[in-house]
Parts: structure tokens; sequence; C-alpha cells
């Protein structure tokens, strides 16, 4: 099979750790011998998360004021390669040295009429108390929100429309090349308004799993799976009744709310896979990843 994972931010940077290298590379250790089982019996692709380390760089960045903060879109192509750089090393090391790996930093095009520019929600970078927020604000143009009771800058969080290198992806799975893209849900650019194919990166942040979900689809996947650090979707979650959603079609979950900020959008992109192509999609933990592969774990969604 062809199996698309995206793995959570979880598998590079577990909460509450410091984010060093050397904690970076421990978790990616971890979760190489859990992906290495699946990459021998199949053909995988791999994306990632990389919120936690654009945020270190944007921080890193600020602490040198001789220039300006990198912008978000090369701070996300910065993320791509160092952490597609630890998944092919600690992957590398646990199957045969003839598998070859390529990872891709990977531009994703987004509407610039997408409403989410009118209505920033994603959070970025560190919190601040609300005076130091709202200086900041103004000085960079930010806009900011409140996060619990500290405020936090937020972006755009627009919806993936076309990767570019779709491509040199399919040319790599051709040749049976491992492949690591659509980290942090891609770069995100756009063509600027006005101009003839003048592209230009943008300061936003595309969902993980929805841009991964563009790519299982356009690689004819045959099962998408979203790696988190829960076990599957719950219902009632938090509450003395949860209770985990084994298997469900897609009428059975259009039943349900799920939070934006948590599953939401997890589900609303497995839905969406299995939607468009009638295959299957999952989610469950990394550690479980081989179990779900065979459909026996996690949260499978049917059509």
């Amino acid at each position: 099979m062809r199996v698309v994972v995206a793995l959570g931010g979880n598998a590079l940077l577990k909460r509450g750790e410091a984010m060093t290298a050397e904690n970076q590379r421990a978790n990616v250790k971890v979760a190489t011998q859990a992906l290495a089982p699946v990459a021998i019996e199949h053909q995988l692709v791999l994306s990632h998360g990389n919120g936690p380390q654009v945020g270190l760089l944007a921080l890193e960045g600020a602490a040198y004021e001789a220039v300006e903060t990198y912008p978000l879109d090369v701070l996300g192509a910065e993320t791509e390669g160092m952490i597609g750089y630890m998944i092919e090393q600690e992957l590398g090391n646990l199957l045969p040295i003839e598998v070859p790996f390529a990872t891709l930093l990977t531009m994703i095009e987004v509407d610039p009429d997408d409403p989410a520019f009118n209505n920033p929600t994603k959070f970025v970078g560190p919190v601040y108390d609300k005076a130091t927020a709202e200086a900041l604000a103004a000085e960079k143009g930010w806009s900011i929100k409140a996060d619990g009771n500290k405020w936090r800058r937020v972006v755009p969080s627009p919806l993936p429309k076309r990767i570019f290198e779709i491509r040199p992806i399919k040319w790599l799975l051709d040749q049976n090349v491992i492949v690591i893209c659509a980290g942090g849900g891609g770069i995100p650019v756009m063509y600027e308004k006005g101009k003839d194919r003048v592209l230009t990166g943008i300061e936003a942040v595309i969902d993980k799993d929805r841009a991964t979900e563009i790519l299982a689809r356009e690689l004819e996947a045959d099962l998408y799976i979203m790696a988190t650090d829960v076990d599957g979707v719950y219902l009632d979650w938090g509450t003395p009744e949860a209770r985990k959603i084994e298997r469900a079609t897609l009428d059975e979950l259009a039943a349900y709310d799920f939070a934006a900020g948590s599953m939401g959008p997890k589900v609303e992109a497995a839905c969406a896979f299995v939607r468009e192509t009638g295959k299957l999609a999952a989610i469950g933990a990394l550690a479980d990843i081989e179990a779900i592969v065979r459909g026996v774990a996690g949260t499978i969604v049917e059509p």
C-alpha cells in the first residue's frame, strides 16, 4: 500500500520539554522506531508538524536586533529542512542501507481572497502579558489575541489549494524513495494580485492535516493516517463518559461536533480524504502506527 502519515508535533517535542536539539532527536528516534516496520512493508510518505520549531527560530531571531526577524514562510522552510534531516537519519539507521530518502521543501498555494486573512486565528510564538503584546502589535503590525491569561500573536490559517512540488514527489515515489514533505502544512505562498505570475511567501500557517490530506489525495494513497498523542477520536472527551470511536462512516461522524482546537481539523481532513477518494483514513497514536495500518487500532474512517 501507499501510506501517507502526518506526524503530530509530539513526534518531535513532548509537551513541556525544553526545545533542545537533543530532545527533538530523541523523540524522532522513538517515532522512527514505530514507522520503520511500516516502511519495510509499504510505500511511505511523511509530513510533520513544526510549530515549536518555528517559534524557537522566531525567538532566536528576535534576540538578534541588527536585522528584522525572518518571516514565517522562511522560518517554515528552515524547519522543514532541519526536521527532515533528523527523520531521514534516524529512519535510515533502522532500514536497509539501500533504502533512499528525500526531504522536499514544499510550497503550497493559498487564495489571497481566503476569508482567513480577515480573521487571524492561529497562535504563533511565545506568550506575553497584555501590555507587552499590545506594544509589539503596534510596533510590528501583528494581530494578537488572548491565550488563557496571556496574549500571543495570531496569523491567518488559509485553506491549502495546490502543492507545487507534487510532480517531483511523484517522480521520487516511482523510484521507491521515502519522501518527507509538506512539513508544518507546507510553506504558504500566493500569486500577488495584479501581477503576472509573481509568487510570494506570506505570514500565515496552513493546517498540517488539511495540507497532508491534499497530498495524500494527489498521490492516490491507499491510507491516510494522522498520528497524534491520543489513541483515537473520543466522544465526550474529558468526561467520565468518554468513549473511543473505533470505526465510523462519514455519515456517522457528521452527527458529532469536534472541537476546532483539537480533533476538529483532523476529523475534517479524514472525512475529506475518504469522501474524495473512497479510501480509508485513520487517527491514532504514533506508537500504534503498525496496528493502525492493519486496521486494528486508532479511529478508522470509512466511506
